[in-house]
């Protein structure tokens, strides 16, 4: 087994583990604003792991050249490891407003983004990468 299979393997198994606490946020509901803050941090965290997951399996497949999350977002689109690049897209620019905005209405409309549209995103990609995962 190479070195870069262990590594997407291992991060993707990361990747699980971050996303079913992200999907204890989604489950609760209504939300208290320490839970929203909470909720922030999970999905920044599932987020990291999801294009760093990505990286790496594009890499075990052969891709070169992919260096930051948005090339990862471009080539996994183009390979279809991902549906919504535009979703993705927006999903980025909303982990990059979480650190460096402390404005309440900016972290409302990205929990509620988290809660709309992220998350699906998020989950279908952990499904993406299980059935290629089983081959």
């Amino acid at each position: 087994m190479k070195e870069n299979d262990i590594r997407w393997e291992q991060r993707f198994g990361n990747y699980r583990k971050a996303l079913a606490q992200l999907q204890k946020f989604i489950d609760k509901g209504e939300l208290s604003e320490l839970e929203k803050q909470g909720l922030i941090k999970a999905f920044e965290y599932t987020y990291e792991l999801a294009w760093k997951t990505l990286k790496d399996f594009l890499e075990f497949s052969g891709q070169t050249d992919i260096y930051g999350s948005r090339d990862v977002t471009r080539k996994a689109f183009e390979l279809n490891l991902i549906e919504d690049g535009e979703g993705w897209m927006d999903m980025l620019q909303s982990r990059n407003l979480t650190s460096h905005t402390y404005r309440e209405e900016v972290a409302e409309e990205i929990c509620r983004q988290i809660t709309e549209l992220y998350f699906s995103l998020l989950t279908l990609l952990k499904a993406k990468l299980e059935s290629l995962h089983s081959k």
